[in-house]
């Protein structure tokens, strides 16, 4: 799902790294991101701002975990069949 969306130009390049833990360990605490992307902290900080701009991460404010959002506009392509494409 995120590889497509990075070959898409959707999201950044390591965003995948990101979105894999936060998906197993629920949240990931900021100070991590940089680790966790395998870059420096100003790339990750970029990275995370990138993600949270896309609706993929939430957090309750700048400095607490990112925690994995749901973006509607994803939905059909991240989870294929979940939703109806047409009510009729």
């Amino acid at each position: 799902m995120a590889q497509e969306e990075i070959r898409a130009g959707q999201l950044p390049g390591n965003a995948e790294r990101i979105l894999e833990a936060v998906l197993y360990r629920g949240e990931l605490p900021r100070r991590e991101a940089a680790a966790t992307a395998g870059t420096g902290e100003r790339q990750a900080r970029r990275l995370v701002s990138a993600l949270l701009a896309k609706d993929v991460l939430t957090s309750e404010n700048s400095r607490a975990p990112l925690r994995l959002a749901f973006p509607a506009a994803l939905a059909s392509r991240w989870m294929p069949g979940i939703f109806p494409e047409e009510i009729q």
